[in-house]
């Protein structure tokens, strides 16, 4: 079915984005896997070419745009490319939007131009050992001290979190509120008492760098608090719908990917005398794989739609997420069983798709949770 959510400017940036991948990212990203990191010079030279400060008003160095399809893009060319270390998306579609929408003006010139560059590369610390998709849960404090919070607490599964400059910690400032007693604050790289533990090793997203943070009397200046003191809640409540479209688009990127190279590989490949794709198993496999695939793409694109009029609710966002994350992981699963003993070879594609696309329906709060949301909204 033929999208029709693009206009000619986001073909031309499709493009652009492409070729950058092909050039800078495609030739090295196995060794980035190795190495369990992308190197930091990769992200100022994606700032050099837009593909960073989407958003991000032009008097701060970004785009100037608030047009959610171009993250898209952004986000779909990544999977095509399998450039799975890279944590542009979370930049752009996760972080971007705290520095853009809970800022001063101040913070805004401090923060944002290199954030849009690629100098200053951004995470967000919510989960922690004891609290994860439970953000109520969440025991790290910040108790007011003069001009200073002053920071204690521990986060894993930090993403960007080895890399990053700035990040938005999750922190209690009034630990008798409940939600109301929860701030966003940014601790930025230096810190005394500010601490990266081991870059985590991940059954998928290899290159990408997941990290646990540590705070120990950390002093984060009151002017590094963005929103208001006790609404960090309703912050990350009001931001978390465009998180998990990211996440829906990425998933349904990856698994178009992933299921139009299993069509050509069972052209192929032949048994008994005959490509496997001549079996009817086969054909209905795909077939089937195919109808999902794309029914997934017409709801995200209309997601995609609704979210750029400011008509993206939380159960609709939570529906697009649990639904194409596990759709991805089934087709990932399906394609790697045509590929037989091959597709266990990690010299196989489809291998290192299946590893990357399992965190889909966990990161960005669970598959579980998602249907929480859903079965609220119905008023049960």
């Amino acid at each position: 079915m033929q999208r029709e959510l693009f206009e000619a400017e986001h073909d031309l940036f499709r493009d652009s984005v492409a070729e950058f991948l092909e050039r800078e990212v495609t030739p090295f990203h196995g060794q980035w896997e190795k190495d369990g990191i992308v190197p930091r010079d990769v992200w100022l030279r994606a700032g050099e070419v837009g593909v960073l400060g989407l958003g991000v008003p032009e008097e701060f160095g970004g785009s100037g745009v608030a047009d959610y399809r171009f993250n898209a893009v952004v986000g779909e060319e990544i999977c095509a490319a399998a450039a799975s270390g890279l944590g542009f998306t979370l930049q752009n579609d996760v972080v971007a939007p705290y520095l853009v929408g809970l800022t001063d003006d101040e913070q805004k010139r401090r923060w944002l131009p290199g954030f849009s560059r690629g100098e200053l590369i951004g995470a967000i610390a919510m989960t922690e050992p004891g609290a994860g998709s439970d953000l109520q849960g969440i025991r790290a404090t910040a108790v007011r001290d003069g001009g200073d919070y002053v920071l204690n607490g521990q986060k894993t599964f930090v993403t960007n979190g080895v890399n990053a400059d700035l990040v938005i910690v999750v922190a209690r400032t009034d630990p008798d509120a409940g939600a109301h007693g929860i701030s966003l604050l940014v601790a930025e790289r230096g810190m005394p008492g500010f601490e990266r533990g081991r870059n985590l090793d991940k059954a998928g997203l290899k290159a990408q760098d997941t990290a646990e943070l540590s705070f120990t009397d950390v002093r984060v200046p009151a002017a590094n608090l963005i929103g208001r003191e006790g609404g960090g809640f309703l912050h990350l409540m009001r931001n978390l719908p465009q998180e998990r479209l990211a996440i829906a688009v990425s998933a349904t990127a990856s698994a178009e990917r992933t299921l139009a190279q299993t069509i050509a590989y069972c052209k192929e490949r032949t048994a008994f005398g005959r490509p496997i794709g001549a079996f009817q198993n086969t054909r209905f496999v795909l077939a089937e794989l195919a109808t999902e695939v794309e029914l997934a793409r017409v709801y995200v694109d209309r997601a995609i739609t609704l979210h750029n009029r400011g008509g993206l609710d939380a159960a609709d966002a939570a529906k697009a997420k649990w639904w194409t994350s596990e759709l991805c992981n089934k087709v990932m699963d399906r394609c790697l069983q045509l590929h037989g003993g091959y597709g266990y070879m990690m010299e196989y594609p489809v291998a290192k798709a299946w590893q990357d696309a399992r965190i889909q329906s966990i990161f960005g709060g669970t598959t579980e949770i998602m249907k929480e949301i859903v079965g609220r909204s119905l008023g049960l």
